[in-house]
């Protein structure tokens, strides 16, 4: 499978995402998969400028990366795959994409929302999709970088 990795972080391409973690992987690209950051503009310029060079780069809306994915466009690759929330990767995972596992990296907290550890916020609707796919056999982790542990997210979620 091309998918080396995949990862929620609502920052979507950073300085961890940039360096550390494609470092780590060895991705040769990174695919953002989220309906809003395709249709902006400013966004798909500064995820351009945010990507390590060297790395391909790839926006999709949910919808395409399904497509593109299923279609082995990318089975030659080493890719890393980025949603921006739960319920992006969750569409993922539910429309066949063949993941085995997630981490969650970073997700700030708003009105309705959380705090399950210092960089990780979650909704109600969070924690069931999250319960739901580990109950199917996903493993999902809770890991701002590569260097610390990767515990179950479930072990955060009380």
């Amino acid at each position: 499978m091309p998918i080396i990795h995949a990862r929620v972080d609502e920052r979507l391409i950073h300085g961890q995402v940039a360096t550390v973690w494609t470092n780590t992987l060895g991705a040769q690209r990174i695919m953002v998969v989220n309906d809003s950051a395709v249709k902006d503009q400013m966004q798909i310029g500064a995820l351009k400028m945010a990507k390590p060079s060297g790395v391909k780069l790839s926006i999709l809306s949910k919808r395409k990366a399904v497509e593109k994915i299923l279609a082995g466009n990318y089975d030659e690759e080493r890719v890393f795959l980025i949603t921006k929330d739960i319920p992006d990767m969750a569409y993922l995972i539910d429309n066949g994409v063949p993941l085995k596992a997630f981490n969650v990296g970073n997700i700030s907290q708003k009105p309705d929302s959380k705090p399950i550890k210092k960089s990780v916020a979650l909704t109600e609707e969070d924690q069931t999709i999250i319960r739901t796919l580990v109950e199917s056999g996903t493993t999902i982790t809770a890991q701002m970088v590569p260097s610390e542990s990767d515990e179950s997210i479930l072990n955060f979620i009380k």
